[in-house]
């Protein structure tokens, strides 16, 4: 591990006892005991570097305050722009910022264009409750009123998450702070439960990662191996990308779970990122509260089950990086300049390569998806259907199978990162991947498969064993 990971994995760390001592803490506190050391923690490890984060902030509170009925478009070129910027300092002359601050600067860019959104919501239900003279009730999800500078900073440096997410909306945050009875909102169970397999995954990521240097790849000696050695190669390498993952954003969301944060009753049935989809009104005593049931799924990030047996490339994606993905389908996808499923997909991988970054491998990596998701669909759609329970079964078997291999395919342009290198890995497997996908949509069309769609009804092969029990 880099000095760097080490530095993640303390922070990680020391946001769980931190997390046990706000829980039970007031709303002031919560509020600005959390900001100071969210704000703590990004002095010391960016330094000089914050200044980017508070210039980032004050850019879009001042947009919201300008122009609250269209700030999510003006947040979001203002802060993808601030990260072109951002990523070009080096080639300007400037100072070069710390991987931290990268980090901080992602979620940040994330939180304050959800903000805006949140925003702009709330300014339109006004005029529209303006327009007819009647208050209706509060709407899920909407604010109560448009956050001061001083709140928005205390959501922006709030330590939850502050350099590996989970992302969380304004709202979310707001509900933590004024929790009911916080002391009958479980922690210490519900960590133990998400916790266990970290260290597993952590043993698994160092042994992998030794056995299997990403390195080699980088060498000229790897490309005199026989193909079957360089075609497996990149199966370890993504295991060892999946583990490395796996342990931060448990450790992330094990921090969230100790101090309460994202908690809502199940009957809320609240989703990763965007928090409760029906309303729920809180419990009116503290007898209530004990007796209700919470779950932890507003902050769950990563489900590995689903991750590693799901059988679809489309499946994969919900599943990994999950209140990130909310964020994309959320704020991304649905205003995509396009209505196929498959040239939105595009557009949304797109602009999260470049959140991402500006190496070629993510471009490469995640502008690979949407072939891949047009292939699985046409085919599936063209063969699935006619196969009998027990072909189907099998399908789902060779399914899962080779998008194990296409999510290690890409992940070696996430990984190398430059040009040159993704190309000459991927070159000395002869694009196999990309040839595969190709040929499947083309035998797709040719028997007449139909047109991914993203509101299709979900079919059997969503996971090899749907009936999995949840960690919480």
């Amino acid at each position: 591990m880099s000095p760097e990971e080490w530095t993640y994995l303390v922070v990680l760390l020391i946001s769980i006892p931190i997390g046990f001592l706000f829980k039970k803490a007031g709303p002031g506190l919560k509020r600005w005991g959390a900001a100071a050391v969210g704000l703590g923690l990004t002095l010391f490890t960016c330094g000089p570097h914050t200044l980017h984060s508070l210039v980032t902030i004050l850019g879009t509170w001042a947009l919201i305050q300008a122009q609250p009925c269209s700030c999510h478009a003006l947040a979001l070129a203002w802060t993808f722009s601030y990260l072109l910027f951002f990523r070009a300092l080096s080639l300007l002359g400037l100072p070069t910022p710390t991987p931290f601050t990268n980090a901080v600067q992602l979620l940040l860019t994330l939180k304050l264009v959800s903000l805006a959104s949140d925003v702009q919501d709330l300014h339109v239900a006004q005029r529209k409750e303006m327009a007819s003279g009647s208050s209706k009730g509060p709407s899920l999800g909407l604010l109560p009123d448009v956050p001061s500078l001083m709140e928005t900073l205390s959501y922006s440096y709030c330590y939850v998450g502050i350099m590996t997410g989970p992302f969380f909306r304004y709202r979310t945050y707001l509900d933590w702070l004024e929790q009911p009875c916080p002391g009958a909102v479980p922690s210490l169970r519900p960590l133990l439960r998400r916790a266990w397999p970290a260290p597993l995954f952590g043993l698994l990521f160092l042994l992998s990662s030794h056995l299997f240097p990403l390195e080699a790849v980088r060498e000229d000696a790897f490309y005199a191996r026989p193909l079957p050695a360089r075609l497996f190669y990149m199966i370890p390498v993504f295991f060892a990308f999946r583990m490395r993952f796996y342990v931060a954003w448990i450790a992330a969301e094990c921090g969230c779970i100790a101090a309460g944060f994202g908690a809502y009753p199940v009957a809320a049935k609240a989703r990763a990122g965007g928090g409760p989809t029906l309303q729920c009104p809180p419990p009116s005593s503290p007898e209530k509260a004990a007796s209700t049931e919470y779950d932890y799924e507003t902050i769950r990030n990563i489900d590995c089950y689903g991750t590693d047996f799901c059988v679809r490339v489309r499946d994969g994606m919900r599943y990994w990086n999950m209140t990130v993905q909310w964020w994309l389908a959320q704020y991304i996808y649905k205003s995509a300049p396009a209505r196929s499923y498959v040239f939105r997909s595009a557009w949304t991988m797109l602009l999260s390569a470049y959140w991402h970054g500006l190496h070629p491998g993510y471009y490469l990596s995640f502008l690979t998806i949407p072939l891949c998701l047009a292939a699985e669909g046409r085919l599936e759609s063209a063969f699935r259907g006619r196969l009998s329970p027990r072909g189907q079964k099998a399908w789902d078997w060779v399914h899962w199978f080779l998008k194990m291999r296409a999510y290690d395919y890409m992940c070696m342009g996430f990984v190398l990162l430059s040009l040159g290198e993704t190309l000459r890995y991927w070159a000395s497997i002869y694009f196999c991947i990309h040839i595969l996908a190709l040929v499947a949509l083309g035998l797709g069309l040719a028997l007449g498969g139909g047109s991914p769609s993203r509101r299709k009804t979900a079919s059997p092969a969503t996971s090899l064993a749907s009936g999995k029990l949840r960690e919480e």
